[in-house]
Order: C-alpha cells, then sequence, then structure tokens
C-alpha cells in the first residue's frame, strides 16, 4: 500500500495552505504522490512542482474544473500542460465569470445587512481566485455569522438569498480543455452529485463518449460502502479509478492528506510518477 492524495488546494484558489506549506506537509505524512488541483488556476504549479523536488514527493501537475450542470459536476484534469495558451484563456474566461458573481453576492450580502466589501474578500484570499469560503471566511471575521457552515446554510449556499449562479463550461467542453492541454480528464467526487443510478449511466456514457479517463472512486467525500460501489461503476466504463482527500486545510477540519491505496491503483506513468 502507498499513500498518495490526487485532489488537494492551496491559497491560489480556497485552500489555506500555501503550495510549499501543503507539500511539506505532504511528507510529513510520508505521502508519496499528491497532486495540486486549483479550482480555475494553474498558478501555484510552478512553486508546487518545486517544493515536491525539494521534498521528495513526487507530484503531478492538475486543476479543478466546475461544470455546467443542475448538480454538483468537478472535472479533475492531470499532468495537464499549464503552459498551453488555449487552456489557459479558458481558465481567464472562468475566472473573470467567478469574478462578476463574486461582486453579485457581495452586493446581495451588503442589502442583507452584512457590511462586507470585494476589497475585503480578495484580501482575505490572498490568491488568484477568490471563492465563496472567501466570503464565507469574512462574514464570520464580521460577526455576521457564527461560523462558515452558516453563511453557506443561510445566505450563499445554492437557493439562498445571496446565491448567484456561476457561468461555467459544460461538461463536454471541461473534457476536451483537459484533453486539449495534454492532460487526463477525471470526474471528481461523484458522490457529491446526487444523481440517482439511471441519471448517473447516462451522465456517464455521454462523458466516457467525450474522453473522460477516470472516476475519483476514492474520495473524502465517500464512505467505505460508497467506494466499493464507486469502483465498481468505473469498472463497468471502463474508467481508472482516483483518489483523492480533496483537502483544503483548516476549513474542513477531519478532511486530512493523504488516501491509503494499492501500487497497482493507477498506471502511473501515464501521471508522469514512478513507483
Amino acid at each position: 500500500m502507498i499513500s498518495v492524495d490526487l485532489h488537494t488546494h492551496s491559497t491560489f484558489s480556497d485552500g489555506t495552505f500555501t503550495p510549499e506549506a501543503l507539500v511539506r506537509r505532504a511528507a510529513k505524512r510520508h505521502v508519496a504522490i499528491i497532486s495540486l488541483t486549483d479550482h480555475d488556476t494553474t498558478s501555484g504549479l510552478e512553486k508546487f512542482m518545486n517544493a515536491c523536488k525539494k521534498e521528495g514527493v513526487q507530484g503531478v501537475p492538475g486543476v479543478e474544473l466546475s461544470a455546467e450542470a443542475p448538480f454538483t459536476l468537478h472535472i479533475m484534469g492531470y499532468r495537464i500542460d499549464s503552459l498551453n495558451k488555449p487552456f489557459q484563456k479558458k481558465l481567464e474566461n472562468l475566472r473573470t465569470n467567478r469574478r462578476k458573481r463574486n461582486e453579485e453576492m457581495i452586493g446581495k450580502l451588503v442589502s442583507l445587512g452584512a457590511s462586507i466589501s470585494m476589497e475585503e474578500v480578495a484580501a482575505e484570499s490572498g490568491g488568484e481566485v477568490v471563492a465563496r469560503p472567501h466570503i464565507a471566511r469574512v462574514m464570520v471575521s464580521k460577526g455576521f455569522v457564527p461560523d462558515m457552515a452558516s453563511a453557506f446554510k443561510r445566505y450563499i449556499g445554492r437557493g439562498c438569498p445571496a446565491y448567484v449562479p456561476s457561468l461555467r463550461l459544460a461538461p463536454e467542453e471541461c473534457l476536451s480543455a483537459v484533453r486539449e492541454a495534454g492532460g487526463l480528464p477525471v470526474l471528481g467526487h461523484p458522490g457529491l452529485m446526487g444523481l440517482d443510478e439511471d441519471e448517473l449511466f447516462k451522465l456517464l456514457g455521454s462523458l466516457v463518449d467525450h474522453g473522460l479517463w477516470g472516476l475519483e472512486c476514492i474520495s473524502g467525500h465517500h464512505g467505505a460502502g460508497e467506494i466499493y460501489y464507486w469502483l465498481k461503476v468505473a469498472a463497468k466504463f471502463g474508467l481508472f479509478p482516483t483518489a483523492g482527500s480533496d483537502f483544503h486545510g483548516v476549513d474542513r477540519p477531519g478532511t486530512e492528506l493523504g488516501v491509503s491505496v494499492t501500487e497497482g491503483l493507477l498506471p502511473w506513468p501515464r501521471l508522469g510518477v514512478r513507483i
């Protein structure tokens, strides 16, 4: 067995650890292979890969894209070429849409009595991508809500008074974007989609037809029974099973770096690593 983690976030999106601190923590926990998969940005990858070399951890350059759907649908991209210009243009457009969405949500919060500003939220993020967790942190720090969970449940979660839907790429566009950047696309934490089996199999059939490579079966969001189910689903559709904690740092207590897997879980050379 080896410890790996193909789903982590840094301060360049909505994580609380810098890429360097993330890798140091992984090394201390004896994680052999790790991927940084920040939302809609690859800006932390250079620091991340340098830190991996320094700490003796095998790093995989990654990204996480939120696809357009009436449920949570995230596409992970692994071994991507972060210098690919068309890919970076798509990421830039996604970040622009995020900024517009954030401004709208903050405007709604102000109308509801929360005295927060975009400048405060941007300062809280400290990175290129500003997301709802950053808004929630400011809401907590200013005493508008007691904790982040309350911010999402009462104000900025889906269907709440300050929620604004984001403009995203279609699932097929996410898959093609990852592949055009030389990467391997994987459906992240499928248990969060909440689909019945007929809907699930229809979706997976379509995604496979458009180039889906893997399925995140072993996830920090999945219990033991769910992991067994998703491994069966991956086998049914000919998808490679991946493993990741979805580590964000202090914002998600109870989620730690590293997932134990068998050494033969994945064709590791396809991800640019050797075991």
